[in-house]
C-alpha cells in the first residue's frame, strides 16, 4: 500500500473541497445555511461530503485550456473565458464580505508577491488530497494525468493561469469553500482523518486558515476558478470580483475549456500588478516561496535555439563568381536564433533537508549553501540535523567563511540569514531574534517544520513556548558546529572564524548568560606569554600556576600598550600569565561573564590586587616606614585620588594610578569619552576612585620620603609630586587633564636639570674669546638700481 507523506493525506480533502485555503466540506450530506442574522435561510444549499482537489488530465488539450502535456506548443496565449450558454445563478457570500474581503486584500498580508506562495500551496493540497484519497479509491485516478503544477501567463494582457491537477471541486463544495470565507478545507480534512480510525499515513497539508485563496486578489481584479471533480461528470465555473459580495457559479459547456480533473485558477490583474505576469518574474517567485514543494512546478516559458540558414548573395558578387569560372561557388549561410514556448521545470532542486544526512555529501552541501544564499566561498562549516519529540522540525546550518560586508550587521538581527519553510514552503527570512540570537545573526540556514504558530498570513512567527524551544536547539546546534571547527585539526580554520565572528561571541557574553558555558571555550585573546598568536582560555588555565586562584587580565588598546603598562611589572617577575584584551569590547565581555572553570577574572588595574604572596609583618613595616609620607603626598593631590598606598604590583616604576574596584577602569573610561552620543553626566558618575600607589623601594620615592622628613614644604618636593601624578596618569591610561599644563611641567624640570649640570664646577667652560673682524663699509645705493 502506497505510503503518502503527513502532507499528502492533508491536502487531499482540504483541497478537495477547495484546492485553496479554504477547501473542504463538512462530513454531512445536507443541511442549511444560516445568515448573519442567525435565522434560517428560506433558500436551501449543500454541504459537500469531501472536499475536493484539483487535476489535470492526460488527455492534450487546446490552447485556450492553459494545459500542454508531453508536447511543445508555440503560443503564449494564456486561457481565457468564453461565454456560456448556460445561465449563470448568483450567490451571495457568507459572511460580511465587503468588510472581510478589504482586510484580507489591504491588511493582511504585508507583500503581494505571497500570493503566488498562496495559490501554489493550495494547488499542492488539492494534488496530496488527490494521492491519498487513491489509495482507497483507484478509480479517481482514472483519468492517467500527471500530478503536476502548470503556470501560464500572458504579460500583453495581465493574464496568470495556475493549472493542477488535483481532486477538483464539486459544485457543491464550490459553494461551501469559496463562498465561506475563512472555511478551510484543509482544517476540516485533518479532522476527519483524526476521527477516522483507519486513518493512516502521514498528514502534512498546507492551508489551514481557509484565506489562502482570496490572496489571488491581492493582485487580480477578477478571478476564474474552473474546476473538475473526478466524482462528478460536470465543470464548473467560480468567478468572482475583487470589489464586490458576490460570485458567480456555472457549468462549463465550452468543449476547448473542459479539464479531465483538478483546477484552473485565471487571474486578471490589476493595471499596476501587470509586472506578474512576466514570466521570468513568476519564475523568480516559484525560486524564492515554493521552490521544494513536492510536485512538479511547470512554467511556460520562451526558449529558443540557434540554426543555419542560407542567405542570398549579393548581384554584384555573384557576377564576380561568372566571371571566374574556376572559382567553387559555396552557398552562404547565417546562424539565427528559432524561437518557440514550452513548458520548463521551476522547481527541480529538491529540499535537501529532507535526505538522511549520512548519504549527502560535502559537496552537495556547500552546493545548496551557494545557491540559497548567494555565497562564492565554501562554508567553514555546516550542521543537519532533525529535531523530534515535543517540536519536530529539520534543519540545515552553516557558519560562513567571511562577514557580511554590512557594518551594523552585530547590532541588526534582521540579516536575512535564517531561511523558515513550513512544510517546505517558504514563509520568511526577516525574523527580530525570535529563531536566533542578535549575537549568532551570522549563522546562515533553513529551518523546516511543520507546525509553527504563524499569523493568518503566514509571514508572522508569533511568539509561544514552541518557538522558544526551537530557538535553544537551534542555539545549541550552533554552538556544536563553532566548537567543531575550534576542535579542528586546522587551527587555522578557527583563527579565521575568529577573525569574522569573535567580536559576535564577544556579544553574546553580554546578552546570554544563558550560554556562558558554551561561549566560554570559544573565545581566544592575546596573553603576556602569546603576544603573536592567541589563546583560549582552556589554554591559559592549563598553564596556571599550581597556587594561581585567578585569572588575570589588563584592558589596553593595543597589545604594545599592554605589555608595557606599569601594572605588569611583578606579574611578569613572578611569572604569571596576564590576558591582553585589545578590542573595545572585550572588557564588557570579561566582565560580564565574571568566571570561567570556578576561576575569577581579576583586572590587574584595579585596587587591592592579590597575587598570593602577601606578606603581612612587611606591610606593616613599610606602612609604620612610609604611613606620613603617603599622607604628605595626600593632602598634596587632595581631591584627584582618593588614598595614596604602598603598592605592590611596581618592582620598576616609581608610582602607578589604580582604579577603584567599582567603577570604569582607565580603558573603559577612554573608550566611554569617545563615544559620539555618550553621556558626559556618566562619566562622574561611573569614574569611580583612583589610587596612587607607590613603589617604596624606588629612589624617587625613597628622595621623597627623605625630603618630607627634612622639610615638607620643598617646592622641588612637592612639585615633583604633581610631575609624578601627571606622568602615572599616562603610563596608566588615563588621559591627562591639562596635557599642556603637565608638558610646561617637563620643560621645566628638563631646565632645572640642564641649569644644575652646568652650575656643577667640574662642568663650568670658559666662553670662547670671540674674533676681532674688520668692518666692511658698505656704499649707499639707489633705489631701483639693478646693482
Amino acid at each position: 500500500m502506497h505510503r503518502l507523506s503527513r502532507r499528502s493525506a492533508v491536502a487531499l480533502l482540504s483541497r478537495g473541497s477547495s484546492r485553496f485555503r479554504n477547501a473542504a466540506a463538512p462530513i454531512s450530506t445536507s443541511s442549511h445555511l444560516f445568515n448573519l442574522a442567525g435565522e434560517r435561510d428560506t433558500k436551501p444549499r449543500w454541504y459537500s461530503v469531501i472536499s475536493a482537489g484539483k487535476c489535470h488530465s492526460s488527455t492534450q488539450l487546446n490552447l485556450n485550456t492553459g494545459l500542454f502535456f508531453n508536447k511543445r506548443y508555440e503560443s503564449t496565449a494564456a486561457a481565457s473565458d468564453a461565454s456560456s450558454t448556460t445561465p449563470a445563478e448568483r450567490y451571495e457570500y457568507q459572511a460580511e464580505v465587503s468588510r472581510l474581503m478589504d482586510l484580507i486584500v489591504n491588511s493582511l498580508y504585508s507583500n503581494k508577491e505571497v500570493f503566488l506562495r498562496e495559490l501554489i500551496s493550495n494547488a499542492s493540497d488539492a494534488l496530496d488530497k488527490l494521492r491519498f484519497l487513491s489509495v482507497s479509491e483507484p478509480e479517481l485516478l482514472k483519468n492517467a494525468v500527471d500530478l503536476d503544477i502548470r503556470i501560464q501567463t500572458d504579460k500583453d494582457n495581465g493574464i496568470v493561469t495556475i493549472t493542477d491537477t488535483g481532486i477538483g471541486m464539486t459544485r457543491q463544495e464550490l459553494v461551501d469553500c469559496l463562498g465561506t470565507i475563512a472555511q478551510s478545507g484543509t482544517a476540516k480534512f485533518l479532522k476527519a482523518l483524526k476521527d477516522s480510525k483507519d486513518a493512516g499515513g502521514d498528514t502534512n497539508l498546507i492551508g489551514q486558515f481557509g484565506v489562502g485563496f482570496y490572496s489571488a486578489f491581492l493582485v487580480s481584479e477578477r478571478v476564474v476558478v474552473s474546476t473538475k471533480s473526478p466524482k462528478s461528470d460536470k465543470q464548473y465555473v467560480w468567478e468572482g470580483e475583487a470589489n464586490t459580495s458576490s460570485y458567480t457559479i456555472r457549468e462549463e459547456t465550452d468543449p476547448e475549456k473542459l479539464i479531465p480533473r483538478g483546477t484552473r485558477l485565471t487571474l486578471y490583474l490589476k493595471n499596476d500588478d501587470k509586472g506578474f505576469a512576466h514570466p521570468e518574474r513568476i519564475q523568480r517567485l516559484i525560486k524564492n516561496y515554493s521552490q521544494f514543494v513536492s510536485f512538479p512546478i511547470y512554467t511556460w516559458q520562451e526558449k529558443g535555439y540557434t540554426k543555419e540558414v542560407e542567405v542570398d548573395e549579393d548581384p554584384s558578387e555573384a557576377k564576380k563568381d561568372e566571371q571566374d569560372e574556376k572559382t567553387e561557388k559555396k552557398k552562404k549561410t547565417k546562424t539565427v536564433v528559432e524561437k518557440y514556448w514550452d513548458w520548463e521545470l521551476a522547481n527541480e532542486t529538491q529540499p535537501i533537508w529532507l535526505r538522511n544526512p549520512k548519504e549527502v555529501t560535502t559537496e552537495e552541501y556547500n552546493e545548496f549553501y551557494k545557491k540559497t544564499f548567494n555565497e562564492y566561498l565554501d562554508p567553514l562549516a555546516s550542521s543537519h540535523f532533525t529535531t523530534e519529540g515535543e517540536v519536530e522540525f529539520r534543519s540545515i546550518l552553516y557558519v560562513p567563511s567571511i562577514s557580511s560586508t554590512a557594518k551594523d550587521d552585530i547590532v541588526n538581527p534582521k540579516t536575512k540569514n535564517i531561511r523558515l519553510y513550513v512544510k517546505r514552503v517558504f514563509i520568511s527570512d526577516d525574523f527580530d531574534g525570535e529563531l536566533f540570537p542578535r549575537y549568532l545573526s551570522f549563522v546562515k540556514g533553513v529551518v523546516d517544520s511543520n507546525d509553527l504558530p504563524l499569523n493568518v498570513s503566514r509571514e508572522i512567527l508569533q511568539e509561544s513556548r514552541i518557538v522558544r524551544i526551537m530557538r535553544k536547539r537551534l542555539v545549541r546546534k550552533a554552538f556544536d558546529m563553532i566548537l567543531g571547527i575550534s576542535m579542528s585539526e586546522n587551527r587555522e580554520d578557527y583563527e579565521k572564524f575568529w577573525d569574522n565572528f569573535g567580536k559576535y561571541l564577544k556579544l553574546g557574553c553580554i546578552e546570554d548568560r544563558e550560554n556562558h558555558k558554551r561561549i566560554g571555550p570559544l573565545l581566544r585573546f592575546f596573553s603576556s606569554q602569546s603576544e603573536e598568536e592567541m589563546i583560549s582560555l582552556d589554554e591559559y588555565v592549563e598553564n596556571m600556576k599550581t597556587d594561581q586562584k585567578d585569572i588575570y587580565y589588563i584592558a589596553a588598546d593595543s597589545v604594545t600598550s599592554a605589555k608595557n603598562t606599569p601594572f605588569l611589572e611583578r606579574l611578569l617577575e613572578k611569572d604569571l600569565e596576564v590576558l591582553f584584551l585589545v578590542d573595545p569590547i572585550d572588557e564588557v565581555a570579561i566582565q560580564n561573564l565574571k568566571s570561567y572553570k570556578e576561576k575569577n577574572f581579576v583586572d590587574i588595574s584595579k585596587e587591592d590586587l592579590d597575587l598570593g604572596d602577601k606578606n603581612e609583618e612587611k606591610e606593616k613595616e613599610m606602612k609604620q616606614e612610609f604611613g606620613q609620607t603617603c599622607d604628605w603626598i595626600k593632602k598634596r593631590l587632595g581631591d584627584r585620588v582618593a588614598s595614596v598606598q604602598i603598592s605592590n604590583r611596581l618592582s620598576s616604576s616609581p608610582c602607578v594610578l589604580v582604579s577603584g574596584k567599582f567603577g570604569w577602569s582607565a580603558n573603559m573610561e577612554r573608550l566611554m569619552k569617545a563615544q559620539t552620543v555618550g553621556d558626559t553626566a556618566s562619566l562622574d558618575f561611573m569614574r569611580g576612585r583612583r589610587v596612587f600607589e607607590i613603589n617604596a623601594e624606588h629612589p624617587i620615592i625613597r628622595n621623597l620620603d627623605a625630603a618630607y622628613k627634612s622639610n615638607p614644604d620643598d617646592e622641588d618636593a612637592l612639585r615633583t609630586i604633581d610631575i609624578l601624578y601627571d606622568t602615572a596618569l599616562i603610563s596608566s591610561g588615563f588621559t591627562p587633564e591639562n596635557p599642556a599644563e603637565l608638558g610646561g611641567k617637563i620643560y621645566e624640570m628638563m631646565g632645572r636639570a640642564i641649569q644644575a649640570k652646568q652650575s656643577m664646577p667640574g662642568n663650568f667652560q670658559q666662553p670662547p674669546t670671540p674674533q676681532t673682524l674688520e668692518a666692511e663699509v658698505v656704499e649707499p645705493v639707489e633705489a631701483g638700481s639693478q646693482k
